[in-house]
């Protein structure tokens, strides 16, 4: 089965990206599941029920996210509800919402997984051992499992996806915004890669005015960051799993810009 991962999509800029490009990745290629990070995607920082809502009409099956899908309070009460969008399951259990979902369709499960490391991030519950626990859960149900590793430090995300290869189907890395080229498939079948990048203005500072970040940078002061606006481009990751043994048999990165040609 063919799924896309499409990389943290932020602000009003990655969202549109998503519109134009999204149904023409899905007809090409065939796409039976999509899932996307979307923890920037109400104004480059959290999500709104508005904004969840419409990147799923705009035919996005799961939502993933990390530590800023705090940062919009009316996220907080719709994530407790909507069972399609995601936290890091490494949260305390007290934390609203969940962090496993168990997409299905056509009798075919798909488990899907959302961690946060620690390195150089807020510190909550261990990934590995939350990871492990659930994905002896989700291995009850189907063989076909994705983790988003949510994640600052590229170590821990490969450290991770060595910890649970041949256990799930691919870890895709998420957080830093810029896409990778270190995708591959590892010995025993889970597919790789330490970030699939971000889906906004590629004229920016990982989706943000780089006039803004460059201030911060240079006075040390509390500034406000606007989503940039630049030449829109969709990062993604598209996985080639078999179905019957849950291993990954490709993942090619994705760049398009949004008159559909390839940026990479």
């Amino acid at each position: 089965m063919k799924v896309l991962f499409i990389g943290d999509i932020v602000g009003t800029p990655g969202r549109q990206a998503v519109t134009a490009l999204l149904p023409g990745l899905q007809r090409e290629h065939g796409i039976a599941l999509t899932i996307a990070n979307a923890e920037n995607a109400a104004g480059g920082f959290g999500i709104t029920p508005s904004v969840a809502e419409e990147l799923f009409r705009a035919n996005i099956d799961l939502l993933t996210s990390g530590n800023h899908i705090w940062d919009k309070k009316e996220g907080e009460l719709y994530i407790t509800t909507e069972r399609r969008l995601l936290r890091p399951a490494n949260y305390p259990e007290s934390a609203p919402g969940s962090g496993v979902a168990l997409w299905e369709r056509g009798g075919t499960r798909v488990g899907v997984l959302n961690l946060q490391g620690r390195v150089f991030m807020p510190t909550i519950d261990c990934p590995f051992r939350v990871g492990e626990q659930k994905i002896t859960l989700l291995k009850e149900a189907t063989d076909l499992i994705i983790v988003d590793f949510h994640a600052e430090a590229t170590s821990e995300k490969q450290a991770f996806a060595r910890f649970v290869d041949g256990r799930v189907s691919a870890v895709v890395g998420t957080h830093t915004h810029v896409q990778t080229a270190d995708e591959q498939i590892l010995p025993a079948g889970t597919a790789y890669i330490s970030d699939v990048g971000m889906t906004g203005a590629s004229d920016s500072v990982i989706g943000m005015e780089f006039s803004d970040v460059i201030h911060r940078f240079l006075t040390q002061t509390p500034s406000k960051f606007r989503v940039a606006k630049g030449n829109p481009i969709l990062c993604a990751v598209l996985l080639d799993l078999e179905e019957e043994s849950g291993r990954a048999k490709a993942i090619t990165r994705l760049q398009l810009r949004e008159d559909g040609v390839s940026a990479s």
